[in-house]
């Protein structure tokens, strides 16, 4: 594990204390799990925006166009 030296404005460590304090967590595991909830949120907006890239509304709508007209099966019905 490595360490980091962060410089945090006193406002926000006082919240980030207090936070830490009610959800029963150091400040160290606060501070990781933060950073790994905002990388984790970046990935998976790239995930999406690549997938998109990929994506093929015209094959899709052919795909679509393919679906049986049937009424759905039990229990598959919206409620």
């Amino acid at each position: 594990m490595t360490n980091y030296a962060l410089r945090v404005p006193e406002s926000l460590l006082a919240y980030v204390r207090q936070v830490a304090e009610e959800e029963q967590v150091s400040m160290n595991q606060f501070f990781v799990t933060a950073i790994a909830e905002k990388v984790s949120a970046l990935k998976t907006e790239a995930y999406f925006r690549d997938r998109k890239a990929r994506g093929d509304l015209a094959a899709f709508d052919d795909w679509l166009a393919t679906s049986p007209d049937v009424p759905p099966l039990k229990g598959d019905d919206l409620y």
